[in-house]
């Protein structure tokens, strides 16, 4: 893979639009940019395609890509379609990075184009800066095209209050500013959902409760499956197959080698158990996809770990409820710092689930990391619980 040095790397983060400049016209709703010439070939001329959607809930739940299905299946129905979905309530475009490889490049390594959806995740959820975001997205892309040249991307940029706000004051969100630094890089088409709702609410045309909010009612799921199908009305199949270049990496600590390693991969000492927790037991809202796994769980203070890994990055998956803890790591025998994993955002309503990033700008190279759980917790937490689901490694 090619790399950009710092510098070149500053600059290009500078023109991602840190300070959510003020776009001069109204915003492109499809930019087709490169398009997807080689998926429109499979349609239309071998007739058998493989699309992929990566995503948060507005992915996960029954809706846009239900109604996007049943379009693509009226336009073209000489063409057998095989549908990925992988979408994840709560998670971001850095997890993202990290499961794309299970559960969508896994199951389809030949995967003609893949629907990317994290620009509200990555603002509510992640409250993720711009670089985070072009880590997480751009970690994805190269993924992807590493494992099939010919593939295609298109980024989705999904609607909430805060972009409805950003776009009616004229002011491009930065997260999404990131994806598009990454969109124009590798030549990606996108589709700016936000832009076009915010619009339509202000011309009166509905309102937010009318479209159904963030995880919208059917009534928003079909403007989004709309614009999708108007960008596949515009796209042109290639007179030849494209193999798109290797070109530079915007970051050269994006996720672009991202993977989950099992959480019993650890060395761990008695006071860690690799089980499926009693959930029963455990006070709060949970997700029924993260309460049947075996994870590595402990609640007593100075739990110790270790994990040998390989790469510049190392994290881990969690679900932080109203016991989290806190949590005291090393790498390599380095002095030791602290994570609280409790989010006073979610963690009263939920068991939350996100990636914990411990740190991503290492040496490549082999690595010692050593965990081990605090003995104070957050004031507002009731524990100092710490659920593992996996490492995430790049």
């Amino acid at each position: 893979m090619k790399l950009l040095g710092k510098t070149t790397l500053a600059t290009m983060l500078a023109s991602v639009a840190f300070g959510n400049p003020l776009f001069a016209e109204k915003p492109e709703i499809i930019k087709m940019r490169g398009a997807i010439p080689n998926t429109m070939r499979r349609i239309t001329a071998d007739r058998q395609a493989t699309i992929g959607f990566l995503g948060g809930s507005i992915t996960e739940m029954k809706g846009y890509v239900d109604f996007t299905q049943e379009a693509l299946k009226k336009r073209f129905p000489e063409c057998k379609f095989k549908f990925v979905r992988a979408g994840l309530s709560s998670t971001c475009s850095d997890t993202g990075a990290f499961r794309v490889g299970k559960d969508i490049l896994k199951k389809a390594p030949d995967i003609d184009l893949l629907f990317i959806e994290f620009a509200v995740n990555d603002n509510q959820d992640g409250h993720f800066a711009a670089e985070h975001s072009i880590r997480g997205i751009e970690g994805i892309v190269r993924q992807v095209k590493k494992c099939n040249p010919q593939s295609e991307i298109v980024l989705l940029y999904s609607a909430n209050e805060s972009h409805l706000e950003h776009y009616h004051r004229k002011v491009t969100p930065h997260e999404i500013s990131a994806h598009e630094s990454v969109a124009r890089r590798y030549r990606l088409a996108s589709i700016n959902f936000a832009a076009q709702v915010s619009d339509e609410i202000d011309r009166k045309k509905y309102d937010w409760e009318k479209f159904g909010g963030v995880h919208p009612a059917a009534f928003g799921c079909r403007i989004y499956a709309t614009w999708i199908d108007r960008f596949f009305a515009c796209a042109e199949p290639g007179e030849t197959v494209v193999t798109y270049p290797d070109v530079p990496e915007i970051d050269p600590f994006s996720y672009s080698n991202g993977r989950i390693i099992k959480s019993d991969a650890a060395k761990f000492d008695d006071l860690w158990s690799y089980s499926i927790p009693d959930w029963e037991k455990i006070p709060g809202k949970k997700r029924s996809c993260y309460t049947g796994k075996k994870i590595l769980h402990s609640t007593a203070p100075g739990a110790t770990l270790t994990l040998d890994f390989t790469g510049r990055a190392i994290g881990f998956l969690t679900t932080a409820g109203d016991d989290a803890g806190i949590l005291e790591f090393s790498i390599d025998g380095a002095p030791f710092k602290t994570v609280d994993t409790y989010r006073s955002d979610y963690s009263k309503i939920l068991h939350y689930p996100y990636t914990v990033m411990l740190a991503d700008e290492l040496d490549d190279g082999k690595h010692t990391l050593t965990l081990r759980i605090a003995q104070k917790h957050n004031e507002a937490s009731c524990g100092n619980a710490i659920r593992i689901f996996g490492f995430t490694a790049n």
